[in-house]
């Protein structure tokens, strides 16, 4: 019997925007260890549940359908959010900076 993982996806680190952290997502855990193709050097896995990402509108969709299908499955809740300050490049120059300037 497969075992997954439900989460929703972090901000991803090198964009400022929240594309993709809205929707749950169901990924399956690694059951076989990957080897390494000794001609090419690639990494594989016999194991093709690894390529299937499922993606819900909200937890517990992704909750039924792990039921419904006999998944054995860990829910992961998100982190908590923060919130974001409002600044814009022209406030590095300011004249009455709070902040040193340490350049």
């Amino acid at each position: 019997m497969p075992s997954a993982r439900i989460y929703r996806p972090a901000k991803d680190a090198s964009q400022s925007g929240l594309a993709r952290t809205k929707l749950w997502v169901l990924v399956f855990d690694q059951t076989s260890p990957r080897e390494t193709d000794p001609l090419m050097g690639w990494y594989g896995s016999k194991d093709m549940l690894q390529q299937v990402r499922l993606e819900f509108d909200t937890k517990e969709e992704a909750v039924a359908y792990a039921q419904r299908e006999g998944i054995t499955y860990r829910v992961e809740e998100p982190g908590k959010e923060t919130a974001r300050k409002g600044l814009s490049y022209s406030d590095n120059f300011k004249f009455n900076r709070t902040a040193p300037w340490t350049h």
